[in-house]
């Protein structure tokens, strides 16, 4: 019986990884312009994700002159 090659099971995970890894980072990178994009398409639901740190501003008073 032959005994098994570890080093290339190892690789072959390690070639995986990188694999899935790259795929994942184009992906990401492609869809940052579309989430962009659909943001501004959503509209109300754009801005109330901005708007909440707007929020707690708009509360605090300007400072005296």
């Amino acid at each position: 019986m032959a005994t098994p090659n570890y080093s290339y099971e190892k690789r072959q995970k390690e070639l995986a990884k990188k694999r899935k890894k790259e795929e994942k980072l184009k992906r990401k990178a492609e869809g940052k312009p579309e989430d962009e994009s659909d943001d501004g398409a959503e509209g109300a639901g754009g801005s109330q994700a901005s708007g909440e740190p707007d929020q707690p501003e708009a509360l605090v008073p300007p400072p005296a002159v």
